[in-house]
């Protein structure tokens, strides 16, 4: 499985950006997908996840009303829409695929990661 994420840059404090994931490898349609994030010094967070619909969704509670996360099966891609951004959203974003296609759970979401994709670095400046 392979995920490639685009998308990241450079944005100024309350403006907005969309990262992209695509993927190959397996049915795309199939899995959950996910992203998380890691700022310079701190452990790698959880953000956003979808089920293989993309009608369940789960968030970070501080990106929730700021980002979404969607999905578009036939193109084999996930959405990580930002608005609002904060300095505090500065990380490098981390595209993830799950082994099943929902949880009942965000927990689950957090830890059930088997694949991941190479980053794409987001820096919003104040």
């Amino acid at each position: 499985v392979q995920l490639q994420a685009s998308g990241g840059g450079l944005v100024q404090t309350g403006g907005s950006l969309r990262l992209s994931c695509t993927a190959s490898g397996r049915a795309f349609e199939n899995y959950a997908m996910g992203w998380f994030r890691q700022a310079p010094g701190k452990k790698r967070e959880f953000v956003a996840a979808t089920n293989w619909s993309g009608r369940q969704t789960y968030y970070l509670p501080s990106v929730r009303g700021r980002f979404t996360i969607s999905r578009v099966n036939a193109r084999n891609t996930v959405y990580l829409q930002m608005s609002s951004l904060d300095p505090e959203d500065t990380a490098v974003y981390y595209c993830a695929t799950y082994p099943n296609s929902d949880y009942e759970g965000a927990r689950e979401y957090y830890n059930s990661v088997d694949y991941w994709g190479k980053g794409t670095q987001v820096t919003v400046s104040s």
